[in-house]
């Protein structure tokens, strides 16, 4: 069986998404977090060259400065692709061969760091020749900057046309999953069945990834909240299954947290859930995932609650 691992979500470090200075508060603010994430047995950091427009990585890279030792315990990957606002009133994306390769020395710099242990793509681009990611990630490993590589938000068809180019498997494909947005495990039972949503590409992706022994980082684990915020603000739907999680956090003694992540680990492969909260007592509500085995009615039921309505 695959080892259960949360990942860390750096996001919400570095302060605000503008240009102002990395404050006092804000490294305060990514010490405690940081800490809380190892307290709860969390050693692998999710970074992007976007996050907070660099100061995610920034602030990271100062903690690794100021606690010797710390780097050789954990595992840090970052994603490039995204250009923040360069387009008429949008991102764009770029995962040209140079734009990439200079993302990861500007990453590198910002963390303070010598290498990444993985590296991703971080969106589809329309304009991607998957040959010419495959030689920036050949260059980037022969350059020792990069150790492994992967994808985020790819469907199937995209992670065969990188793959086909590449030399070594990639390691994981980083996609929104979790028990309020579950399409992925949703299109694995409506086989040949009117549905009211389109999949997005997602059909068959997690069967795909236990194939080819790839791991789904979910982020977004948590949804935001949905399930363990203030019950008063939610809608009759969110409730029934807020009360249903709430009792079987009860009964496996542990918290909405920790179950609603045992939710993820239970799907077969390798599934990663990335928390993303800054809050160190949030962090710390997750750690009880990886010893949780929910049994297959729990689970069930669970994902027919918050789908709001039967499977076939």
């Amino acid at each position: 069986m695959a080892k259960k691992e949360l990942i860390y979500g750096c996001m919400g470090l570095g302060g605000n998404w503008d240009d102002s200075p990395i404050t006092s508060k804000d490294r305060e603010v990514a010490e405690k977090a940081v800490e809380a994430a190892l307290d709860a047995g969390i050693t692998y950091f999710d970074h992007a060259d976007i996050y907070t427009l660099g100061k995610a990585e920034r602030v990271f890279g100062e903690l690794l400065k100021h606690n010797a030792g710390l780097r050789s315990k954990i595992t840090i990957q970052s994603k490039a692709g995204i250009c923040i606002r360069k387009g008429a009133s949008s991102n764009i994306y770029n995962n040209s061969k140079d734009y990439l390769i200079q993302q990861v020395e500007e990453i590198l710099h910002r963390l303070q760091l010598n290498y990444l242990d993985v590296f991703m793509v971080h969106r589809p681009d329309p304009l991607m020749h998957p040959a010419e990611v495959a030689d920036a990630f050949r260059t980037l490993k022969n350059e020792g900057k990069v150790k492994e590589f992967g994808v985020s938000n790819m469907s199937i068809h995209q992670i065969r046309a990188i793959q086909k180019h590449c030399d070594d498997p990639l390691v994981a494909n980083q996609i929104e999953l979790s028990l309020a947005h579950s399409l992925p495990v949703d299109s694995g039972v409506l086989v040949n069945r009117e549905n009211r949503q389109g999949f997005n590409g997602v059909e068959g992706l997690i069967t795909y990834m236990q194939e080819h022994q790839m791991a789904i980082q979910a982020y977004s684990a948590l949804a935001g909240g949905r399930y363990t915020g203030n019950l008063n603000t939610r809608s009759e739907e969110d409730k029934q299954t807020i009360d249903l999680l709430r009792q079987t956090a009860d009964r496996y003694e542990t918290t909405p947290s920790s179950i609603l992540l045992a939710w993820l680990f239970q799907l077969p492969g390798t599934v990663q859930p990335i928390i993303g909260t800054t809050n160190p007592d949030r962090i710390r509500t997750c750690k009880d995932a990886v010893n949780i085995e929910l049994t297959r009615e729990d689970w069930y039921n669970l994902w027919i609650a918050a789908r709001g309505e039967s499977i076939p």
